[in-house]
């Protein structure tokens, strides 16, 4: 009887899926994903080069940035390769292992981002209510620790994942509702008890993304009681103003994080349709806009970036 079930376990695929109910319109479809691709990887790239060789911008806001630069350049490769497959080549099969291996970058890259922000807006906490200090506590060695932190906990933490799902017998017809393999989805492919693996990916959530929102919504809380405790307005607006472009990748990361997991819980009663854009909205749409907001809201950065092109 092992046997067989570990037959059935190495012989089996799943199939990916491009966006239901648009057959005749998959090629213009891939026009758009693929631009979105190359925005979100060019874009993160130049972000990197121009904080790389700009001394100016060695900075902890522009650490910090690049950190975010780095895990979006890596959702963006993580996801490319069966996202323009399946679209552009029709490439819908995917082995077990190659799935559980891109779950796998795809959840601990997400929950790393979840701690860059979460360390962008302290950033932003220590320069807003302790200017004088800011540079003795964040100095480069704290920041390279606080950074190495983010990755073992985003690693650590969905390591047990592919481990747990590769325990489960796959003997149903596995065709998963993206181009892409996600944890949640893809536990309910499993023919088997999957309590564990459920039970642990609820812990993961809330001890990462969930814990680091209300953490992020508390600095922000004290950022605003500090900024209206000051006297002069144009400082008040100055201070703000330092954060909009945060509150944007914020928005950008967590909205449809949020819609995505509402979708998955409720997905008997939505649209299949619904469900394949937000998990496409999920991944492409926060590594492409965040390079855009920070370039357009950052003088200093936009202005190294027109230099760079000029040269």
């Amino acid at each position: 009887m092992s046997s067989i079930n570990d037959t059935k376990f190495s012989s089996a695929v799943f199939l990916l899926t491009r966006i239901p109910g648009q057959e005749d319109v998959y090629l213009w479809i891939s026009i758009p994903f693929f631009l979105m691709y190359v925005i979100s990887v060019v874009g993160n790239s130049v972000i990197l080069f121009i904080i790389r060789t700009d001394t100016g911008l060695h900075e902890p806001m522009y650490i910090f940035l690049s950190m975010l630069a780095v895990t979006d350049l890596g959702l963006s490769i993580a996801t490319m390769p069966t996202t323009l497959g399946t679209f552009l080549l029709n490439a819908r099969e995917i082995s077990l292992d190659a799935c559980f291996a891109q779950l796998f970058f795809i959840h601990s890259l997400s929950y790393i981002e979840s701690s860059v922000l979460l360390l962008m807006v302290f950033d932003h906490f220590i320069a807003i209510s302790n200017p004088l200090r800011y540079a003795s506590i964040l100095t480069l060695p704290r920041i390279a620790k606080m950074g190495l932190a983010c990755v073992l906990r985003g690693v650590a933490v969905v390591f047990p994942l592919p481990f747990l799902l590769k325990r489960s017998q796959y003997c149903q017809a596995n065709v998963l509702s993206r181009s892409y393999c996600l944890n949640q989805e893809v536990m309910k492919m499993a023919c088997s008890d999957i309590r564990v693996s459920s039970i642990y990916g609820f812990f993961v959530t809330v001890s990462t993304a969930m814990l680091d929102s209300l953490l992020i919504l508390l600095l922000y809380v004290m950022i605003l009681k500090t900024v209206l405790s000051i006297a002069s307005h144009v400082e008040c607006v100055r201070a703000l103003s330092t954060c909009v472009s945060h509150l944007c990748a914020v928005l950008l990361f967590y909205t449809p994080g949020i819609g995505l997991s509402i979708v998955q819980r409720f997905g008997n009663s939505s649209s299949p349709l619904l469900q394949s854009l937000m998990g496409y909205v999920y991944l492409l749409v926060p590594p492409m806009m965040n390079p855009i907001v920070y370039s357009l809201k950052s003088k200093h950065l936009s202005a190294r970036i027109i230099r760079a092109f000029k040269k």
